[in-house]
């Protein structure tokens, strides 16, 4: 079992240094992340930095209201969702969660903890606490072959990013 890997981001840049980084990583475009975080933590900003990293360009919306929003960067297919509303299992079925999940394609979302007794298990789990108005810790943890690889690329032997 690969310990967490624990991070500062000292401010928003930091977020996206982190957020590109990331984009970097082949593994990334089948993976499922979740976000952990009290409301401002800064969960959107990170898929925000993370989404234009990936070469998504225009608007990026929150979901809250809509629970998911697709994009497309290149080839690949991404998937945002916010659970913090979600409260009817049945409406995973209607809105076709499940076969977004089967299909290829990046995932992420916030608030899993609403939806997760729908949700598969998280490739990779990002827990992003506030320190103050600029700094955040964040711990990251795998929890499948697919998470452990992309941990193993974001936890360099004598760095963090």
């Amino acid at each position: 079992m690969q310990p967490p890997l624990s991070l500062q981001w000292p401010s928003e840049e930091a977020t996206e240094r982190f957020a590109r980084r990331l984009a970097r990583l082949p593994q990334l475009a089948n993976a499922f992340i979740t976000l952990h975080g009290d409301l401002g933590a800064g969960k959107t900003t990170l898929v925000r930095h993370l989404l234009r990293a990936l070469g998504v360009t225009g608007r990026i919306k929150s979901p809250t209201y809509a629970v998911v929003e697709p994009y497309q960067a290149g080839g690949l297919a991404i998937w945002h969702f916010d659970f913090y509303r979600f409260s009817d299992p049945r409406e995973w079925e209607d809105a076709g969660f499940r076969d977004i999940f089967a299909s290829p394609g990046l995932k992420l979302a916030e608030w899993p903890k609403n939806a997760e007794k729908c949700l598969p298990d998280a490739d990779l789990e990002l827990e992003i606490h506030v320190e103050d108005d600029d700094n955040r810790r964040v711990t990251l943890r795998a929890a499948t072959p697919l998470g452990h690889a992309l941990l193993s690329e974001l936890a360099p032997p004598c760095a963090n990013p």
